[in-house]
């Protein structure tokens, strides 16, 4: 059994900074190297060698083959999914419905092939609305860089907690209001986590929003899916999922005409990377600094090239410990570090990047709001949301509405529940929920949204 594929399996405790001190090169890029010169996904598909990450053994079915299909949300494969929040129904059929794994076709921000896994549930209320039952592709908020954190695995296993890692599938209470209503849902696992060729491109725009409308498409080919072309979609995401949805409705245009877009929600986007990396750096979730690196290092030469000049030995470290981490262990272990322990003398990554405007070019192409949306957006924000910053989030509707689009937003008034903790970011995420869901049925319905950008003015 091996406990590493294309990237570090090794569990946190192994990797403290003294035993890091004397590593030359850092773990990310040489897997990122190996990636781009195109045999990481070949080393990856041997699927008879099972893949372990913090004591988690990765199913089998994550691990991508060599050969991918032609066409972008093409089915690789597919099997029955156990929910792990299931209840038998009055027709002994499951409630909220029947999932399937799934693997599928997408394309990555360097236009390769890859494949992505995630769910279908066909749920188990019926639809009521007119024409076929709808679709709502979901993209999960942050989850971590670990394949056990995949948002597939964690509809199986809604907690997976061993001494080497902590995770919760808190999206599963969105996913099932989104059930009850009559409508189906696809959930995509990004590119990267789940799958096991290669590392999560955490908040990268391209690689998450192709992601997620590819994952449209592959569930009109799921045995058993009532959704059809015709199906009205929705796009639903929070945080890291409101950023994906956000891309995706950006995207649809060129990308994926054929996907009928009836609606996008857009929850706390992280759709200015430069000002994400100030909310984050410091706070609770500070170990997201290091799946962003990770990611880029893979995607990015320019940034791997960044990374490798000006992380010293303990961020090296932690570049490598963070990248099989979901949020729970990131949390436990790199809460309110600051990036300025991670860089050779004591700058923060916001000036290292500054400095650099190779790396800075990286992070304005990933600028969410260049370009108009497809269909009726909703975009939410917490105005205390101090770790994906609310002021960038608000100008994300601000640059869609002088667009031209037909965007309804929503700034969620709330106090102070905490500096730098989660609570101004996550407690929006569970308060608009309802309305967040009646906005999508309504769409989901063919009833007309009407924008409200008249009073961007006047609404914080």
């Amino acid at each position: 059994m091996s406990s590493r594929n294309t990237r570090p399996r090794t569990p946190s405790a192994a990797l403290s900074p003294r035993r890091a001190i004397g590593i030359r090169i850092l773990a990310v890029a040489a897997a990122a190297a190996t990636y781009l010169a195109g045999s990481g996904a070949a080393a990856a598909a041997d699927s008879a060698t099972p893949v372990v990450s913090r004591g988690v053994t990765i199913p089998a079915f994550y691990h991508p083959p060599a050969d991918l299909p032609a066409t972008n949300g093409a089915l690789i494969r597919t099997e029955p999914l156990p929910l792990g929040l299931s209840i038998p129904g009055l027709d002994g059929r499951a409630m909220p419905g029947t999932a399937t794994r799934l693997m599928y076709r997408s394309t990555d921000s360097n236009g390769r092939s890859v494949g992505v896994t995630g769910a279908y549930i066909e749920p188990w209320a019926a639809w009521r609305g007119t024409g076929p039952r709808p679709l709502v592709a979901v993209a999960s908020g942050t989850m971590g860089q670990g394949d056990q954190c995949a948002p597939s695995f964690s509809l199986q296993h809604p907690l997976t907690l061993t001494g080497d890692t902590l995770s919760v599938g808190y999206e599963a209470l969105a996913i099932y209001r989104l059930l009850a209503t009559g409508a189906a849902v696809v959930v995509t696992d990004y590119v990267g986590l789940g799958a096991t060729d290669r590392l999560h491109t955490y908040v990268n725009r391209l690689d998450g929003g192709r992601a997620l409308l590819d994952a449209a498409r592959a569930a009109r080919a799921v045995p058993g899916a009532s959704v059809t072309a015709q199906s009205r979609v929705g796009l639903y995401g929070y945080s890291q999922g409101g950023g994906a949805s956000a891309a995706a409705a950006e995207l649809q245009p060129t990308y994926a005409p054929d996907v009928p877009l009836a609606g996008t929600y857009v929850g706390a986007p992280p759709a200015d990377l430069t000002a994400v990396i100030g909310g984050i750096d410091g706070s609770a979730l500070a170990g997201a600094l290091g799946w962003s690196l990770n990611g880029f290092a893979q995607s990015d030469p320019a940034v791997r090239d960044v990374i490798e000049a000006n992380v010293n030995d303990a961020g090296r470290a932690a570049l490598k410990d963070t990248s099989t981490m979901c949020v729970g262990d990131a949390i436990l272990r790199y809460a309110f570090t600051r990036s300025s322990r991670w860089i050779t003398g004591g700058r923060s990554l916001t000036a290292v990047i500054a400095a650099s405007p190779e790396a800075q070019a990286v992070l304005d192409r990933q600028r969410i709001g260049t370009l108009k949306p497809t269909g009726p957006v909703r975009v939410a924000t917490g105005i205390q949301d101090d770790i994906v910053p609310h002021r960038q989030a608000r100008q994300l509707a601000v640059d869609w509405c002088r667009k031209g689009g037909n965007v309804t937003y929503q700034a969620i008034s709330l106090p102070n529940l905490g500096d730098k903790i989660l609570t101004n970011h996550l407690v929006p995420l569970i308060t608009d929920q309802g309305e967040a869901v009646a906005w999508m049925s309504d769409r989901l319905a063919g009833r007309t949204a009407y924008s409200n950008c008249w009073t961007m003015p006047l609404q914080p």
